[in-house]
């Protein structure tokens, strides 16, 4: 039916803030609408029906794209020429899609194009209001990371490069070759509407613990058959190797590289997104929400704690609603999201998406992996002694050291914006306190006392000790 069609690609992409990637092929975000001309290889004849179908996944499902005849005059349709304004809904799957037209005779391929989250459409769950933020966490292709520790911060260049080449294939393949898509991939293409769904799914697909993943971490310091984590300044070489390597992961990564990688993909995706450090940063292992040290006494040999703090801890920030958490919108807004594998989230290795709100409450018992990011930033940390018999005396506490200088980029420059608020009230205050044992009281009902949580009372007498140098031994 058609002899030639022309997809605006320069005009369409620029209007949709994709023309960074490429003009040499469509790519769209949901939400807004884009423009096609068909030329027809015949006249339309009167009450002839033009029909516009996209398809995507496999089996396809069909994305629903209303159309509107911009230019149907009657010396247009007489010439066979036919203009389109397209809309792809608002909740569509994100992806690729063929686009074919067919009339009542025949049906015609038109080529394919890509759709993205859209943070410039209201209706879209990603929709970011201000303009600056959207510069910043969408389409900045450059930015900062800060690392070492609580009061000698350094920040670290890093090139995000969501625009590069062959980014469109690359974030699409990880999509594609995740564990959900290859188990059901009709369900998977059509949760992709869902970008809390697709975060946890770039979330796992970042480390390589699980699946295919682009990274594999290492932190013993024995980096051979590839490079120190501290090579890496840029996101688009880790993601070029692993798709040039059928997908193989890339070595190594630690925090901050897992974290700079996923903040590349989600804003190619449309997903606005931040890098974001935490100094002094506990990983709780069981949900106390404290980090448990053990010593033993009188020579007896204490069980090592699996607890443990960083001097510094890197995760991501991605902006969106969460409608499934049914709070009127209180839980919309940043989320952490950690692509670094520490522990596991419903059988996988990945964190998130946690509302920051909801940490600043202490709201753990909600979706998704908030007590134990809510432990990062606040446990307390609790030094038991423990006794021939094994019973365990809590010899003292330190409520303020974890959770220190949260760090991130400020919108616009390159300077430190401290967030720590944020994520917490004032520490040692009443009100940073009262949050703290409310997220406690609702992980852990059971009486304190037992191996997950401080004893009641207060705390025993103790003797601390602190050795400094005078003089040099001679």
């Amino acid at each position: 039916i058609s002899s030639k069609v022309d997809l605006h690609c320069q005009a369409n992409n620029s209007a949709h803030h994709t023309s960074d990637i490429t003009t040499d092929q469509l790519i769209v975000r949901r939400g807004q609408s884009f423009l096609l001309t068909l030329e027809m290889s015949r006249p339309f004849t009167e009450g002839e029906e033009l029909h516009l179908t996209a398809e995507t996944g496999k089996p396809p499902s069909h994305l629903d794209m209303p159309s509107l005849c911009s230019d149907c005059g009657s010396s247009a349709l007489q010439r066979g020429i036919v203009v389109l304004t397209v809309t792809p809904a608002a909740d569509a799957p994100v992806g690729r899609y063929l686009l074919s037209a067919s009339t009542e005779r025949k049906k015609t391929s038109l080529g394919s194009l890509v759709v993205l989250y859209n943070p410039w459409c209201s209706a879209d769950w990603v929709y970011l209001p201000n303009g600056n933020e959207r510069e910043e966490y969408v389409m900045n292709e450059q930015g900062v990371i800060f690392r070492g520790a609580g009061h000698f911060i350094t920040p670290m260049q890093w090139d995000y490069g969501q625009f590069e080449d062959d980014m469109v294939d690359i974030c699409l393949k990880m999509l594609d070759i995740n564990p959900k898509h290859l188990k059901d991939p009709a369900d998977d293409v059509s949760a992709r509407c869902n970008p809390i769904y697709v975060s946890r799914v770039v979330s796992a697909m970042i480390n390589s613990n699980d699946d295919r993943g682009v990274l594999q971490g290492c932190w013993d310091g024995n980096y051979v058959g590839g490079l120190n984590p501290t090579h890496w300044s840029s996101s688009t070489n880790i993601l070029q190797r692993w798709y040039l390597n059928n997908c193989h992961p890339v070595k190594y990564g630690q925090c901050w590289v897992f974290a700079a990688v996923m903040c590349t993909v989600m804003r190619f995706l449309g997903i606005p997104c931040r890098v974001v450090t935490n100094f002094e940063s506990a990983h709780d292992t069981d949900k106390s929400l404290t980090i448990d040290n053990f010593f033993g006494h009188s020579g007896v040999v204490a069980k090592k704690s699996r607890d443990s703090v960083w001097n510094f801890h890197v995760w991501v920030e991605a902006w969106m609603k969460r409608p499934d958490l049914l709070k009127y919108g209180n839980y919309d807004g940043w989320q952490v999201l950690d692509p670094t594998p520490q522990e596991r989230s419903q059988g996988a290795f990945c964190c998130g998406p946690a509302p920051v709100s909801a940490i600043l409450k202490g709201h753990v018992d909600l979706k998704y992996d908030i007590p134990f990011v809510f432990a990062e930033v606040n446990a307390d940390i609790v030094n038991w002694m423990v006794s021939a018999t094994g019973s365990k005396t809590k010899m003292n506490s330190d409520t303020r050291k974890v959770g220190q200088n949260i760090s991130t980029k400020a919108v616009g420059s390159s300077r430190r914006m401290d967030i720590t608020d944020s994520y917490k009230d004032k520490e040692g205050s009443a009100r940073e306190r009262t949050v703290f044992k409310h997220a406690v009281t609702s992980l852990n009902s059971q009486e304190e006392g037992n191996d997950r949580g401080p004893q009641k009372g207060a705390e025993p007498l103790k003797v601390e000790m602190k050795i400094e140098k005078v003089t040099n031994p001679e």
